[in-house]
């Protein structure tokens, strides 16, 4: 799997200078990449689990020796293909490493072919290990990504589909919304799902920087008699680099701020001190207000506008999907419960006619709080009789199978009724009932 572009890398530890002299030339004409070190305390040091190549190490050294040093890089990262090379032919030695994880073992004198075939084959294994750990942490992250975005409506669903669209590009994102559909929780989803997810998502609340402290909070300069100079504070947009600036509120922020920050977006760089300093930085941009009609009316730079609107996503407000109320307010609940006695709630009937009747207008963020506040308001939310060990999806299932059979005994089966009062599309419900084992012929 080694290619061109990607060479084989070798830290290699050897305390005969001459020695390892010569192999580092060895290693040079095969276009081999070779850090040379002299004792294995300097290579462990060097090491991280990010490593992408492969150790080769003599045994016998001063101070640390290989046996040691490869016992430490196992510590590290079981993945790191080490090749240990011994000046005794030790057959028993050779076994137990072999049998330990080592790679390889080499006996001096070897011939120079040997330890460029070795090298190879490690070089395509840890290149194989460190392309399998990245899918696995991208297909997790995904995973609680998207878990976090929840809801099965037609709307949500569009909404993950797109997002993880967006997520793999790398362009800037502007997300609009009311308040509390969760822009901030889309912004966190796109950092999560793209390359940039190891590095930083730095969130800054535009509404809440005032003038005077922009400079120092965003761009980590201050002004004095002399001009701008470097702040010992690292700005915002500096702390993003390599990562994630997620700018919240941007509709609140100030035109002088704006000027500033457009700057930046265009060039890339700041100029802290009036040195240029490149960052490199993913921009996602959330406004609750339409910023398209703001740029317009002359209420919002219309030049950040277009530079910002790479591209749009829109969060549903909960009124537009109605059928995620009942799954997102038992989530709620069970997020909140965890590690508690009560696993399980008997709702009161006026709770659950405001769930479908409330018209939301603060969204999943009121939703939360409407149920967060049910947990001290008893009895309208009460421990159910019998504590149960389900998971959160299966309590989730029962919640919805309870409302649902509750709405076709008032409605005595009659699925429009149902529809209706649970304000759900018809779709939707029967895909409930094909999964909750439903049958509204059993309530007629």
């Amino acid at each position: 799997m080694t290619t061109p572009e990607t060479p084989p890398s070798v830290l290699f530890i050897e305390d005969d200078a001459e020695l390892r002299r010569a192999i580092v030339d060895a290693l040079d004409l095969e276009s081999i990449v070779v850090q040379a070190l002299p004792d294995a305390a300097q290579a462990l040091a060097a090491l991280t689990p990010q490593f992408r190549g492969v150790v080769v190490s003599d045994i016998r050294m001063p101070g640390m020796d290989g046996l040691e040093l490869f016992s430490r890089i196992r510590e590290l990262d079981s993945q790191i293909p080490v090749i240990l090379i011994s000046g005794h032919a030790d057959v028993p030695m050779a076994v137990q490493a072999l049998q330990d994880g080592a790679f390889d073992f080499l006996t001096k004198p070897f011939a120079m072919d040997r330890l460029i075939n070795a090298v190879n084959q490690a070089q395509d294994y840890r290149t194989r290990a460190l392309a399998h750990r990245a899918l696995r942490a991208a297909t997790e992250a995904a995973a609680h990504a998207n878990a976090l975005l929840i809801g099965e409506s037609a709307a949500m669903v569009a909404l993950r589909e797109a997002i993880a669209r967006i997520a793999a590009s790398d362009l800037d994102v502007l997300v609009e919304g009311e308040t509390g559909t969760g822009k901030e929780l889309a912004a966190l989803t796109l950092h999560r799902l793209s390359k940039r997810r190891g590095k930083s998502f730095i969130p800054v609340n535009c509404g809440a920087i005032p003038d005077h402290f922009a400079e120092v909070e965003l761009f980590g300069q201050t002004l004095d008699g002399s001009g701008y100079r470097r702040t010992a504070q690292v700005g915002r947009i500096e702390a993003a680099d390599k990562g994630t600036l997620f700018l919240d509120e941007i509709d609140s922020m100030s035109p002088g701020v704006q000027v500033k920050l457009l700057r930046v977006l265009e060039e890339r760089t700041l100029t802290p001190g009036g040195e240029p300093y490149p960052v490199d930085i993913r921009v996602i941009a959330a406004s609750k207000r339409d910023l398209e009609g703001a740029a317009r009316e002359g209420a919002f730079r219309s030049d950040l506008f277009y530079r910002l609107n790479v591209v749009r996503l829109r969060m549903p407000p909960l009124r537009e999907r109605r059928e995620d109320i009942l799954p997102l307010f038992a989530h709620f609940l069970a997020d909140r419960k965890q590690g508690t006695e009560m696993d399980a709630y008997a709702v009161s009937d006026p709770i659950r006619r405001h769930l479908m009747e409330h018209s939301w207008p603060g969204n999943v963020r009121e939703l939360r709080n409407f149920a967060l506040s049910t947990l001290v308001n008893a009895p309208d939310v009460e421990p159910a009789a019998t504590p149960s060990p389900q998971s959160l999806t299966d309590r989730v299932d029962a919640f919805e199978a309870a409302l649902i059979r509750e709405a076709l005994q008032a409605a005595r089966g009659n699925v429009s009724e149902v529809i209706a009062r649970l304000a759900t599309p018809r779709k939707t419900l029967y895909g409930k009932f094909k999964r909750l084992n439903i049958d509204p012929a059993d309530y007629r």
